[in-house]
């Protein structure tokens, strides 16, 4: 069987933010499988809260053989060993020292109680699909 691609989008407010996006991406690897691409990393406004912290945004590419649920419960890992102790709930957002979202897996269209691929809120949030758009290469979005 071959490799899938997933996209991901990863954020942060907290502390290093140039060192949280580095290890993700770090353990990504070791836990999902190869970055092959990474994005510029890009500094914006929190989006659906009001902080003084700005973010670090980026996007990654990875080839895995991993289900996209496998997938998930990997990144939840990995936001928690880096320090992540609450999710965002309920439309409810705060700072973070870590966001990992899945936004594509392959061309897949997936809806499942806490797993939706395509990301749903992807498409509005410029800070999302700036950096997704320099990795897509010639993926079709």
């Amino acid at each position: 069987m071959g490799l899938h691609r997933v996209y991901f989008s990863l954020g942060t407010n907290m502390g290093d933010r140039e060192a949280n996006i580095a290890n993700a991406l770090s353990l990504l690897a070791r836990e999902v499988g190869a970055v092959t691409r990474r994005s510029s990393l890009y500094e914006t406004e929190p989006w659906g809260f009001a902080s003084s912290h700005l973010f670090i945004n980026a996007c990654a590419l990875c080839e895995t053989a991993l289900s996209p649920r496998r997938v998930l419960q990997a990144t939840q890992q990995i936001e928690r060993r880096l320090g992540r102790r609450e999710k965002s709930v309920g439309g409810v957002y705060h700072d973070r020292i870590i966001d990992i979202d899945i936004l594509l897996y392959d061309r897949l269209h997936l809806l499942e109680p806490g797993l939706q691929i395509p990301h749903p809120h992807m498409r509005e949030r410029d800070f999302v699909m700036q950096p997704l758009r320099e990795i897509l290469g010639d993926y079709p979005l």
